[in-house]
């Protein structure tokens, strides 16, 4: 039996947008469905785009984003790739760590429930 391993070469074309990786999509989207069965968040949008992927949460569907949830891989060997944003632009927290990261929006949830 012989088996065949098929390398791609990358071309300049092959890496056109930044995407959530499945495994990233399953840790935040857990996190959303805890966000709305608490009744916080309603609605998601995602964007792929050149240098960065946004996960934006909307409390509804004709509003601004309340956070958005970015992955930019150039940041990756500085601040780190991942970060949640505020309504206002303000970063609430980077890092390395796509879970860590989410845990500024896991303490809201906290307090949501409470």
């Amino acid at each position: 039996m012989t088996t065949h391993s098929h390398a791609s070469v990358p071309t300049p074309h092959a890496i056109t947008e930044v995407a959530f990786h499945r495994s990233e999509l399953g840790v935040i989207l857990s996190l959303y469905g805890r966000m709305v069965a608490a009744g916080e968040w309603r609605d998601y949008g995602i964007s792929c785009l050149k240098h960065v992927a946004i996960f934006s949460v909307f409390r509804r569907t004709a509003e601004h984003p309340l956070y958005r949830i970015e992955k930019r891989p150039e940041l990756r060997n500085r601040q780190g790739q991942y970060a949640v944003i505020g309504m206002d632009g303000q970063i609430l927290k980077r890092g390395h760590d796509l879970k860590t990261v989410l845990r500024v929006l896991e303490r809201k949830l906290i307090r949501a429930v409470d």
